[in-house]
C-alpha cells in the first residue's frame, strides 16, 4: 500500500512538474508563433510547415521504434532486473542509428524529387524550401537517435528534467525570434537553420544528462538477439499503425498543399501549433501515468493498472475538455488577437483538431495498457487502416470540389472509432478491464459533460458581443460546470475523497500559521 501511495505520489508531483513546463512554454510559444507568421509572411510560413512535414513521412519508423523502446525499457525497470536494462538500452541505440542511417538514404533523394514533381511551391522559393528539408533531414536523424535518451528518462520518471530543459529551450526560441527580426538574411533560411540550431542543443543536454544520472545509457557492444527479436516483434507489429498515422498527418497536409496551395498549408500549420498547445495539457496527465500502467503490469499488478487507466481517461477529458471549450466557442476572437493576421480557415481546422485531441488521448491512454501486454497487432491493424482510409477519401472528396475542412471531419471520425475499438481490444487482453464500464461508466458521462459545457458556452455566445468580457464570461461559466459535474458525477469516490483531504489540510495549515 505504501509504494502505491509513493507512485500515485509521484504522478501527482510529475505532473505537477510537466504543467510547469507546459505553461512557462505556451506563453512563449504564443508569443513566437504570432511574431514568426508575421516575419515570415503567410506564404513562406505555409512552405516552412509542408516542406518540413515531408521529412515526418518517414517518421513511422523512429514512431514505432520509440513507443518499442519506452515500454521495454519501463518493462525492465518494472521488473528490477538492471542487466537487461542495460543491454535493452544499448540494442535500442544500435537499432536507431541504423534507423537514422536509413532516413538519410531514403529521406534525401524522395523529398527532393516530391517538392520538385508534386508541390506547389513557387519557383522563387525552391532554393530555400530545399535548404528547410535538408535541414529538417538532418533534425530527424538526430531525434531518431534521442528516443533511447528520452525514453530512459521518462522510464526513471524524470519529469523535473524536462520542467527545466523546457525553459531553457523557450528561452531558446526568444532569441530566434530577436536574431530573425535583426538578420540581415533570407527570413526562411534563417528561421530553419536556427530551428535546427536550437534542436540539437537540446538534444546534446538530454544526452549529457542521461549518460550522468542513467547507468543503463553507457553504451556498451553488446548483441542481444533475444530482447532484438522482442523488440522487433513490437516494433513490427506498430510499424503499420505509426505508417498509417504519418501518412493521414502528412497526407492530408500534401493534399493541401496540391488542391489549395501554401495559403491553406499555413492555416493547417497553425491548427497544428494550437492543437499542440492544447494537447500538452493533457499529454501531461498520459507522460505521468503511462510508466506507472507499464510497471504495474510488470510487476503483475494488474487491477491497480486497470484502475489508474480508467482513472487517468477521466482526468484527461476534464482537462481537455477545461481548455478546449472556450477556445472552441471563442475561437475566431482567441485567433485574431494571437495572430492579427489569421489565414483562411484557421477557424474551422482548429476546431475540427481541437475535436480530434478529446479522442486521440483517451486513444492513447488505453493503447498504453495494450502496450503493457506486448501484445499490439490488433489494434496496429485496425486503427492504422482507419487512419489509412482517411487519405484516400479526402482525395475523392477533394477531387469532388469538397470543402478543405473535410479532411479534419475524417479526422475526428477516424480517432473516434479508433478509440472504442482500442477500448474493446484491451477488454479481451486484460479481463479485469471491462468494456461496458468504460463505455457506460467512463465515456458516455464524459461526453454527456461536454455537451452539456458546449451548450452553455454557445448560448452565452448569442447574447453577448464578442471580445474579451465575453470570453472571460465562457472561461469561467464552464470552468465552474466542468468542475462542479466532473468532481460529482465523474471523478471516483477515491479522488473525490484525497481531494477533499487536501483541502481540509490545506485550510488546518493555514489556520495555524
Amino acid at each position: 500500500m505504501s509504494e502505491k501511495n509513493e507512485s500515485n505520489k509521484r504522478i501527482a508531483k510529475n505532473t505537477a512538474l510537466l504543467y510547469v513546463r507546459m505553461f512557462f512554454s505556451m506563453a512563449i510559444s504564443l508569443y513566437t508563433s504570432r511574431v514568426v507568421l508575421s516575419t515570415l509572411g503567410v506564404e513562406d510560413f505555409g512552405i516552412y510547415g509542408v516542406v518540413g512535414g515531408i521529412v515526418t513521412l518517414f517518421d513511422f519508423l523512429n514512431a514505432s521504434m520509440s513507443g518499442c523502446t519506452s515500454r521495454f525499457l519501463t518493462f525492465e525497470l518494472g521488473r528490477g532486473d538492471r542487466k537487461n536494462l542495460h543491454d535493452t538500452f544499448s540494442t535500442a541505440m544500435f537499432v536507431h542509428i541504423a534507423i537514422a542511417v536509413a532516413v538519410l538514404l531514403i529521406a534525401e533523394p524522395v523529398g527532393i524529387w516530391f517538392m520538385h514533381a508534386k508541390m506547389q511551391v513557387p519557383s522563387d522559393r525552391m532554393d530555400a524550401a530545399q535548404i528547410v528539408f535538408h535541414l529538417s533531414v538532418l533534425s530527424m536523424m538526430i531525434n531518431v537517435t534521442q528516443v533511447p535518451y528520452n525514453a530512459s528518462i521518462i522510464s526513471h520518471e524524470r519529469m523535473d528534467v524536462y520542467a527545466y530543459v523546457e525553459m531553457a529551450n523557450v528561452g531558446l526560441k526568444l532569441l530566434i525570434v530577436y536574431l530573425l527580426q535583426i538578420g540581415n538574411f533570407d527570413k526562411l533560411v534563417l528561421y530553419a537553420v536556427l530551428v535546427f540550431l536550437v534542436s540539437a542543443f537540446i538534444a546534446l543536454f538530454y544526452r549529457v544528462y542521461c549518460v550522468r544520472n542513467f547507468s543503463e545509457c553507457h553504451v556498451h557492444r553488446v548483441w542481444r538477439p533475444d530482447v532484438f527479436k522482442k523488440m522487433l516483434a513490437f516494433s513490427g507489429w506498430d510499424l503499420y499503425g505509426n505508417l498509417s498515422v504519418t501518412m493521414r498527418t502528412q497526407g492530408v497536409n500534401m493534399l493541401l498543399n496540391m488542391f489549395f496551395g501554401p495559403i491553406m498549408n499555413a492555416a493547417a500549420s497553425i491548427a497544428t501549433q494550437v492543437q499542440g498547445a492544447v494537447m500538452a495539457f493533457a499529454q501531461n496527465v498520459t507522460t505521468a501515468v503511462r510508466p506507472q500502467i507499464i510497471k504495474r503490469y510488470a510487476a503483475g499488478e494488474v487491477n491497480s493498472m486497470v484502475s489508474l487507466v480508467r482513472n487517468a481517461v477521466k482526468l484527461n477529458f476534464l482537462v481537455i475538455l477545461l481548455i478546449t471549450t472556450p477556445l472552441i466557442t471563442e475561437l475566431h476572437y482567441v485567433l485574431n488577437l494571437w495572430l492579427g493576421q489569421v489565414p483562411p480557415n484557421a477557424v474551422v481546422f482548429c476546431s475540427f483538431t481541437l475535436l480530434f485531441n478529446f479522442f486521440s488521448n483517451l486513444s492513447f491512454l488505453l493503447v498504453t495498457g495494450i502496450h503493457a501486454t506486448g501484445k499490439i497487432f490488433r489494434p496496429s491493424l485496425i486503427n492504422g487502416s482507419l487512419y489509412l482510409l482517411v487519405v484516400p477519401i479526402s482525395y475523392i472528396s477533394f477531387r469532388l470540389g469538397g470543402a478543405a475542412w473535410t479532411s479534419y471531419l475524417f479526422n475526428v471520425l477516424a480517432v473516434f472509432i479508433g478509440m472504442l475499438s482500442n477500448a474493446y481490444t484491451l477488454k479481451l487482453y486484460i479481463k479485469e478491464f471491462k468494456f461496458d464500464n468504460f463505455l457506460f461508466r467512463d465515456l458516455l458521462p464524459c461526453l454527456s459533460l461536454m455537451i452539456i459545457v458546449f451548450a452553455l458556452s454557445f448560448s452565452i455566445g448569442y447574447v453577448m458581443e464578442e471580445g474579451l468580457l465575453r470570453l472571460l464570461t465562457v472561461c469561467f461559466v464552464s470552468t465552474i460546470t466542468i468542475s462542479f459535474v466532473g468532481y460529482m458525477f465523474i471523478l471516483p469516490k477515491s479522488i473525490q475523497r484525497k481531494i477533499v483531504e487536501k483541502i481540509n489540510s490545506k485550510i488546518r495549515w493555514e489556520k495555524e500559521i
